[in-house]
C-alpha cells in the first residue's frame, strides 16, 4: 500500500475517470453489499447503510465480528454473501480496500463504490485491470434519489464548479 499522497496513488485516483454513466448504472443496482458500518453506529457507513435502506435498497452488511448492525444482519466475508448483490460500498480504510476489492473480484462482484477516503491507486488499478467497473472519490449519497440536505447542497456545489460525473 501507498500512503504517500505525492506518489503514484495520487496520479492514478487524478487520472482515473469516473463517469455519469458509472454513477447511474451503479445507484440503479437495489441490492449492494457494504463493508465499512461499525457496531458503534459512528462510522460512515452507518449513514450510508441508513441512509440506502431509507430509499428501498437491499444492503448486506460484510462485518468480519458483528452478528448485525442497526439491525440488519451481518455476514463475515463477501464469499458468505446470501445473495448476488448488484455492487459493493466501501467506507474503509484504503488498505482494506484493496483486500475486499480481490474479495469481490472472486466473489463475482464487477461494481464498487469506493467512498471518498477508501480509496487507493491499487484498489483502483486492481479493478481496472480485472474488469470491474469502480467509483472513486465520488459521495454515494450525493447520487441515490432523493438526494437530501448536505448531500444535496453539496452536489449542487460540484454541478456549479463542474466537479460532477459526466
Amino acid at each position: 500500500m501507498n500512503t504517500n499522497l505525492e506518489t503514484p496513488d495520487k496520479e492514478i485516483m487524478e487520472q482515473s475517470s469516473v463517469t455519469r454513466s458509472l454513477v447511474e448504472d451503479f445507484v440503479a443496482q437495489k441490492t449492494l453489499a457494504l463493508a465499512g458500518a461499525s457496531r458503534s453506529g459512528k462510522k460512515f457507513g452507518n449513514t450510508i447503510l441508513k441512509e440506502l435502506k431509507g430509499k428501498g435498497y437491499t444492503v448486506h452488511v460484510v462485518h468480519p465480528e458483528a452478528s448485525q448492525i442497526d439491525g440488519v444482519p451481518c455476514v463475515p466475508s463477501l464469499a458468505a454473501l446470501p445473495e448476488e448483490v448488484g455492487g459493493l460500498v466501501l467506507a474503509v480504510k484504503p488498505a482494506e480496500s484493496e483486500k475486499l476489492v480481490r474479495e469481490a473480484h472472486a466473489a463475482g462482484i464487477s461494481r464498487i463504490w469506493m467512498q471518498q477516503g477508501a480509496a487507493s491507486g491499487d484498489a483502483i488499478t486492481y479493478c481496472a485491470e480485472n474488469g470491474i467497473d469502480a467509483v472513486h472519490g465520488e459521495c454515494l449519497l450525493m447520487f441515490v434519489e432523493p438526494v437530501q440536505s448536505v448531500h444535496s447542497f453539496h452536489r449542487w456545489l460540484w454541478k456549479i464548479f463542474g466537479k460532477l460525473p459526466t
